[in-house]
């Protein structure tokens, strides 16, 4: 059985396209899909005020949705909270930003969390993953029945996609990829950078692939505002871009890419829920 997920990111309640935001809640609620994904930036600046506005935002979709934080979501004023509780008001209104899991008809689903509220560099808003996060998600995903599809949710592209309009550069980001390749992961969902893509990853086999979402805000860089629909089987991922022109959402761009060989009937086995 094919696994539709729709993936958001880059929300930015305070800065966001009202028109995309709505409208977005009525697609879902036309076009059934199997888990709703956001990649992170939700808010703009970490506020409880937005994060109010994004929980009722969140809560009108239907069915499950798995949420990893962004750089955006921890407090913009204030630096002691940003030190010290950089995610305590996203755990509040979201939900917990360190573990999300979602299993159903051959697909694993788990979330890294590659925000900090402050590091040992200037521009804090660039990402981070740590060999424990990286050891920890593969740890997860070899808990899972091996012939399952391997999808991995963070907030910035853990290698620089071609042709984006701003970078990530994500500490450990590189060697991160490389290790989730050797395992098998076949799909790593962000947004960060508000422009779709699809590429694979340049390691082992070139079988895990790099998927971004773009925006739903304002702060386009010369894309429009879009998300991502992204189906998947046992043998192809399928990643359509529904970009937002002249008041709809309309399709735009569309990747498809082979994944690695499954067994038969490696899809289809039923739900196991989220946690």
């Amino acid at each position: 059985m094919p696994v539709r997920l729709l993936h958001l990111s880059d929300i930015h309640f305070g800065a966001e396209n009202r028109g995309a935001v709505a409208a977005v809640v009525d697609f879902a609620r036309r076009a059934p899909f199997d888990l709703m994904i956001v990649s992170g930036d939700i808010t703009q600046s970490g506020s409880l005020a937005e994060f109010a506005v994004a929980a009722d935002w969140l809560a009108a979709f239907p069915g499950p949705r798995l949420c990893t934080p962004g750089n955006h979501d921890t407090p913009w004023m204030g630096l002691i909270d940003r030190v010290v509780r950089p995610f305590d008001d996203y755990g509040m209104s979201i939900g917990p930003h360190a573990v999300g899991i979602f299993s159903m008809a051959g697909v694993s689903v788990r979330n890294v969390n590659t925000a900090r509220g402050w590091q040992m560099r200037l521009n804090w808003s660039k990402g981070e993953i740590s060999r424990p996060q990286t050891r920890r998600a593969i740890e997860a995903f070899d808990r899972d029945p091996p012939d399952d599809i391997r999808v991995l949710v963070c907030h910035h592209p853990l290698v620089e996609a071609v042709g984006e309009p701003m970078t990530a550069r994500v500490r450990g980001g590189t060697a991160a990829a490389r290790r989730l390749t050797q395992a098998g992961v076949d799909i790593v969902l962000s947004g960060h950078t508000h422009a779709p893509f699809c590429q694979s990853y340049p390691f082992g086999d070139r079988r895990t692939h790099a998927v971004g979402a773009g925006t739903l805000s304002t702060r386009e860089r010369g894309v429009p505002a879009s998300f991502n629909v992204v189906d998947i089987d046992a043998n192809e991922l399928n990643v359509q871009v529904m970009a937002w022109t002249d008041g709809q959402f309309a399709a735009a761009q569309q990747w498809l890419a082979p994944l690695r060989p499954r067994a038969p009937s490696a899809m289809g086995r039923t739900a196991d829920g989220l946690s």
